[in-house]
């Protein structure tokens, strides 16, 4: 698997405005988009600092994976997202060791195509690969 760069940091927020006010009141990082993505019950909202993305997300469904998530580990660090070229061929490629949550991509924000792979053969970490189709 050839890891192209970090893509973005995805933290878990209860309340997305408050998050967004510290972000920007406190630490001076600008929000440059907001995003409902209906499919994965998630709002997100989108900051940069250098080349690597924050990616605030709350749920938009108290039945939804980061109401979930916040609900058993509380607010914070969720996920790390890689830029890979060709996602599919990444996952087809991937040895059987690692197990995916996506066995096949599909679209999430800001129009990546995107697989998640599961903490418990990551090391702990929900990573997510993801692949800009624009590029």
């Amino acid at each position: 698997m050839n890891l192209k760069r970090i893509e973005h940091i995805g933290l878990a927020v209860r309340d997305l405005n408050s998050a967004i006010a510290f972000y920007e009141n406190q630490l001076g990082l600008k929000c440059y988009a907001i995003e409902e993505v209906k499919d994965q019950k998630v709002k997100t909202a989108f900051f940069k600092i250098g080349d690597v993305k924050i990616e605030l997300l709350e749920s938009t469904d108290s039945e939804g994976p980061i109401s979930k998530f916040i609900e058993k580990r509380g607010e914070g660090f969720h996920h790390i997202a890689y830029e890979v070229d060709n996602l599919s061929d990444v996952l087809n490629k991937m040895p059987d060791t690692i197990q995916r949550i996506d066995t096949t991509p599909r679209k999430g924000a800001e129009g990546l195509n995107i697989a998640f792979l599961h903490p418990k053969s990551t090391g702990g970490v929900l990573t997510e690969l993801c692949e800009n189709p624009n590029k």
